[in-house]
């Protein structure tokens, strides 16, 4: 298998998509790891199964569609592993498999088959210090914007997933690279006041445009630097209510071609209409209050 992503927009030749079934049912608060999960439990709305099936059978029918060849992990009974852009991503024609947080360590084995077809020198296995899941990288051509929390109270935060030696890693994998961090505001209970991966507050898409929150980020000035660097009239800036719903984390088969939910009304139009973009869209809300949306669902393996 061979490995290539350098961006988040080239035409996608083979990808990851988590797997629906058999998920273990309702948590309960106490088992949560991210606010929206915490938010679900909380007011009884947590996904079912055969709602989360559905909408994965969706996403993946859009996918063939396109020709992207599709791997799916070993099922794990009573695991939720829908979203397996957390377990590892790929920059350049390396993969980094993730430190991701314990309560989810059962999800990595389930990967052991299609990790396999990888030369063995092409993976990645962070050291136990080095923490980094997947939704806060965002790779760029030559530069990684990376999500972290990079303050004393880290360890207490369950929704914080990136530390600062997680720069430092990337910084020696990638001499090449240039590495962004970006600080985000985070919280364990209030999905509309944390953000829990970078993908949930900014997005690029299409030929230089880009998907931002503005208020996701601890400095305002990273946002105004994002901003900038893609300019103005190329950035979507998306409202608190539509990253609470994770408008920003919609997914690029090609350039002219996203993943979209089918309530992002507002988005998908502006992608349609203002970018030109061909939007496909398919039901996601109940896979949404899980915490992640289609980016999440996904780990990219191969883009043009």
């Amino acid at each position: 298998m061979k490995l290539h992503i350098d961006n988040e927009t080239g035409r996608l030749r083979e990808v990851i998509l988590g797997l629906p079934y058999s998920n273990g049912g309702t948590p309960s608060l106490e088992e949560t790891y991210d606010s929206k999960s915490y938010e679900s439990v909380k007011n009884g709305v947590f996904p079912k199964e055969e709602d989360i099936v559905a909408e994965m059978s969706a996403f993946a029918a859009v996918l063939h569609k396109y020709g992207v060849k599709v791997h799916r992990p070993e099922l794990v009974e009573n695991c939720n592993q829908v979203f397996s852009r957390d377990v590892g991503f790929v920059i350049g024609d390396k993969i980094i498999v993730s430190n991701i947080i314990p309560d989810r360590q059962e999800e990595i084995d389930a990967y052991a088959r299609i990790y396999s077809q990888i030369p063995f020198k092409h993976i990645y296995n962070l050291p136990e210090t080095v923490h980094v899941e997947g939704g806060d990288v965002i790779v760029f051509g030559d530069i990684i914007f990376l999500g972290q929390y990079d303050f004393a109270d880290y360890s207490s935060l369950k929704t914080a997933r990136t530390n600062r030696l997680a720069v430092d890693y990337l910084k020696m994998i990638f001499p090449e690279k240039k590495i962004v961090p970006l600080n985000l505001r985070k919280s364990d209970t209030d999905p509309r006041e944390g953000i829990l991966h970078l993908d949930c507050t900014f997005m690029p898409v299409g030929k230089g445009k880009a998907i931002i929150y503005r208020d996701g980020f601890i400095n305002p000035r990273d946002a105004d630097h994002l901003i900038g660097y893609f300019g103005k009239e190329n950035v979507f800036e998306i409202t608190q209510e539509e990253m609470y719903w994770m408008n920003s984390n919609i997914f690029s088969i090609s350039e002219d071609v996203v993943v979209s939910e089918e309530h992002f009304t507002r988005l998908n139009d502006h992608l349609r209409n203002v970018w030109g973009m061909t939007v496909e869209t398919v039901p996601y809300r109940e896979i949404s209050k899980m915490g992640g949306l289609l980016r999440c669902s996904t780990l990219p393996l191969r883009r043009d």
